[in-house]
């Protein structure tokens, strides 16, 4: 095959795999703004909304790190027919779900599907433009802003259609990207294409590495069994403790506590991963207090197109700022867009959208493109470990806790100044990580009540929602002072620069 055959495929394979990417997140566009309609059909409290949210994102880790260790051995094609499977078994059994538990498990399903589309995506662009990876990694994840958009934009656009053809809608692009994948030949990863042995790419990940990924795996286990039965409990030592024996097996088999700077990335991920997709969960729903469910929905859109765009310029930024460069700078604007998130109403409210979505746009991208640079031999596992541990932690705890704080929040205020509402409305208290035990509120009750009370339990809801944003804001700050202590660690190396398999530095920024 000559070069320019096999450049044309590989451009073919890269839209297969950027459309399968709108895929996924049109689902979750989509799903933002119709999570409003679940919760009054299913009688939702705001932790059981950030449950949801959460689990259509954390289970994601399960299937991405278990098909990112076998992916080698079944091939990339197989890996997206499993996920073009789980796609259309998800969308169906939410379309069927009758209660909050059918829509629970429909939800983690589809979460399954799109980890296994991220864990061949990823590796495959990465090994097809191998020698700009951080350049082609932005641009593939333009199209998770790009479904983002086009989910929201279904949304509003069908107005007030039944929630179940709103949903129907996702089919479409799930219909497309297998169209497009099917006949495309997929390439054979770098690592494995160099000989790098398999037990040294698990040497990447270390001891330390195995143990940040068990935990978060082994915590989302926990909460599976919890729903399926409510007495089910493991404590954290013992988590830890399970995580500790998985970690030193990995320790002893590969010799490596992990490199430090992977180990350093790991760590950030739950926290990026919560700055933007967690805040993006919420969107619409938080704006609520200065526009209307739709003009809100608009705003989630053109934060998406903002971010779209962006990502498809991103070769030249890249190459300018370096990776890590544009990270510490992304990292500082995305706490200003929050804190002015924060504090803005009316129409400086769409400035401060703005900020944030510059913020917020290069960050999971450029450090996958970081990552895929510094540890090519670590192939598929380092690439999609990272996403998997964002998720996790975002799913598992960042968006369960936004939720649970809102709920504590809002029940105390209206437990202090309208105690006769108050006690209308309020339901069990449920268990919240790192929280505790957080009362919500019956939403059927809530539906229920005469129209002034309504407005008020409204208006008491929406500062709290609001005040969301400047709690997140935490999270890029402890980022930045990650990306600072690598910018810092590159520098004194003399300038960033991309690693091959040979060992040598292929560029220098």
């Amino acid at each position: 095959m000559s070069q320019s055959d096999t450049e044309a495929g590989n451009k073919k394979l890269f839209w297969a795999c950027f459309v399968a990417l709108v895929a996924t997140s049109f689902v979750f566009g989509l799903r933002a703004n119709i999570i409003g309609d679940w919760q009054s059909d299913f009688g939702l409290t705001e932790a059981d909304k950030g449950t949801i949210l959460g689990v259509g994102l954390w289970p994601f880790a399960i299937s991405i790190v278990v098909f990112s260790l076998i992916i080698d051995y079944i091939g990339y094609k197989t890996a997206a027919f499993c996920a073009m499977a789980c796609h259309v078994a998800s969308l169906c059994f939410t379309l069927m779900a009758s209660g909050p538990t059918a829509l629970y498990w429909s939800v983690f399903l589809i979460a399954i599907a799109n980890g296994i589309v991220e864990s061949f995506i990823n590796p495959v662009v990465a090994t097809a433009f191998k020698t700009e990876k951080a350049k082609w990694l932005n641009i593939l994840h333009a199209g998770w802003p790009a479904g983002l958009a086009l989910g929201a934009l279904t949304a509003i656009l069908l107005g007030d259609a039944n929630w179940h053809i709103k949903y129907a809608m996702c089919f479409i692009p799930v219909v497309i990207y297998a169209i497009m994948i099917i006949p495309c030949k997929f390439p054979v990863n770098e690592r494995v294409e160099a000989n790098v042995p398999y037990r040294e790419m698990l040497g990447q990940v270390g001891a330390i590495g195995f143990f940040i990924i068990s935990f978060l795996l082994i915590f989302g286990v926990v909460q599976i069994a919890a729903s399926l039965n409510p007495g089910f409990t493991l404590s954290y030592p013992v988590m830890a403790i399970i995580s500790g024996i998985i970690a030193a097996i990995a320790g002893v088999m590969t010799k490596s506590l992990g490199h430090w700077m992977f180990i350093l990335i790991l760590i950030t991920m739950g926290p990026l991963a919560t700055t933007e997709l967690g805040t993006d969960s919420w969107m619409p729903d938080l704006l609520g207090a200065d526009f209307s469910p739709a003009q809100a929905g608009w705003i989630f859109i053109g934060v998406s197109v903002v971010m779209t765009i962006l990502r498809f310029c991103a070769g030249p930024i890249v190459h300018k700022f370096s990776p890590i460069g544009l990270l510490v700078i992304s990292a500082i604007i995305a706490i200003i867009g929050l804190l002015f998130l924060s504090k803005a109403s009316a129409m400086m409210v769409l400035v401060a959208a703005g900020v944030y979505a510059l913020g917020k746009t290069f960050l999971w991208s450029t450090t996958l493109g970081l990552v895929a640079e510094q540890f090519p031999k670590g192939g598929a596992l380092t690439l999609n470990g990272v996403s998997a541990v964002g998720v996790l932690g975002m799913g598992i705890l960042g968006t369960p806790i936004m939720g649970g704080l809102q709920d504590k929040g809002i029940e105390a205020d209206l437990r202090n100044n309208h105690p006769e509402i108050h006690q209308k409305i309020v339901s069990e208290p449920r268990a919240v990580p790192f929280i505790g035990k957080v009362p919500g509120f019956d939403e059927d009750k809530v539906n229920n009540l005469p129209e002034a009370e309504r407005a008020i339990v409204t208006e008491t809801r929406y500062p709290h929602k609001k005040r969301a944003f400047y709690t997140v804001a935490i999270l890029p700050t402890f980022m930045l002072i990650c990306y600072l202590i690598m910018f810092v660690y590159f520098k004194s190396k003399g300038g960033y620069k991309p690693v091959d398999l040979g060992g040598e530095a292929s560029s220098s920024h």
